[in-house]
């Protein structure tokens, strides 16, 4: 099961910043309203909440972490997605080079490859490049500590952060909120993705445990299972549908083929980035007793990442492939144009390609 954490606290607030933003939202005036709800959309426009404050954090690998905010020079391996999101494009001086083949990135940042240094990948890391930028911050991912501790031995500031729920998404949200300046947007940011959730559940939040449908997501091979401690575990639970596989504590877990036989999921979702497709699954005879490949209903998922807001659409896409019957195609597509639109200030359909047609 997910293990909760208070990832952090201030020991520094200014607390002005929100008096102040209370007071502009005050005025009532129709076209001052709609100006600043514009500027809180496209989020590249408001000063910093926060200066000169200590930031203490504790990231995913327990490690404390203490910052000075704004911070003014980052490089960020893993959660890239909370740059357009925050705002932020001027305090990173580099990013993870799989930023450059992100279908939203590219649409936000269309010459990110030129703009922004690659320092390459939280698995890889480009050391001479990550010198060289003198960051005051690295997020990278926690899947490989060593490679945290190789660039804590080299005088670096690390945090790995890696949510593997959806509170622990917002809490990374605040925390890059907090430690960048942008408490205020990171709140809206908060705000949006518990809109997108609560409607979900509005839909399929009465279907009863009898009638939940099993959902198994695969990772990057066929028999490997998102298990009760990733992130799609939770967005499986958010859906209203169970994870067969969440009795694995593990974040994936390699299960056999009989195990999935006897799980015999409702649904199967194939991991966005996975090598292999709905195709390999369908064609395989060992899989032809799965109530799920019998049905047609495998997916392959959005290749969108769970280390953002965009975890909320990824759900939102879920839910409507798990209960077709309560969900429209048009207003899924509208909902994720809304969301997109507010968070990142781009519409949906310029951003990659649609899993909803």
């Amino acid at each position: 099961m997910n293990t909760k954490h208070t990832p952090f606290f201030l020991t520094c607030r200014a607390e002005s910043a929100a008096v102040r933003a209370r007071s502009v939202l005050s005025v009532r005036t129709p076209r001052f309203i709609a100006a600043v709800i514009a500027l809180c959309v496209i989020g590249i426009v408001q000063p910093p909440d926060v200066q000169g404050a200590a930031v203490n954090y504790t990231d995913k690998l327990g490690r404390n972490v203490v910052v000075e905010a704004p911070v003014k020079r980052a490089i960020i391996f893993s959660t890239y997605e909370m740059i357009p999101a925050l705002g932020i494009w001027d305090q990173v001086v580099a990013v993870g080079r799989h930023a450059y083949q992100n279908d939203l990135m590219r649409a936000v940042r269309p010459d990110i490859a030129q703009e922004y240094v690659s320092a390459g990948s939280g698995m890889d890391i480009n050391i001479e490049a990550v010198l060289k930028a003198k960051p005051d911050i690295v997020i990278t991912w926690s899947i490989k500590p060593e490679l945290v501790r190789y660039l804590e031995q080299r005088g670096l500031n690390v945090a790995a952060v890696h949510p593997e729920s959806i509170e622990e998404l917002h809490e990374a949200i605040r925390f890059h909120g907090v430690a960048f300046g942008r408490e205020a947007r990171a709140r809206q940011v908060i705000a949006e993705s518990k809109r997108m959730f609560s409607g979900i559940v509005e839909k399929t939040g009465a279907v009863p445990p009898e009638l939940r449908k099993k959902v198994l997501w695969l990772s990057s091979k066929p028999t490997t299972v998102a298990g009760g401690s990733a992130m799609y575990d939770d967005l499986i639970k958010a859906i209203g549908a169970v994870n067969p596989a969440a009795a694995y504590g593990q974040r994936y877990v390699g299960v056999s083929m009989e195990r999935i036989l006897a799980w015999n999921p409702d649904v199967i979702f194939i991991w966005g980035n996975a090598k292999y497709g709905v195709d390999d699954v369908l064609s395989n005879p060992q899989w032809r007793h799965v109530k799920a490949v019998k049905s047609g209903r495998v997916y392959k998922a959005p290749e969108w990442s769970t280390l953002s807001p965009r975890a909320a659409a990824t759900a939102l896409v879920m839910a409507w492939q798990v209960y077709p019957e309560k969900f429209s195609a048009a207003g899924v597509k509208n909902e994720l144009d809304v969301f997109h639109r507010r968070v990142f200030g781009v519409p949906y359909t310029g951003v990659g390609k649609s899993p909803v047609q």
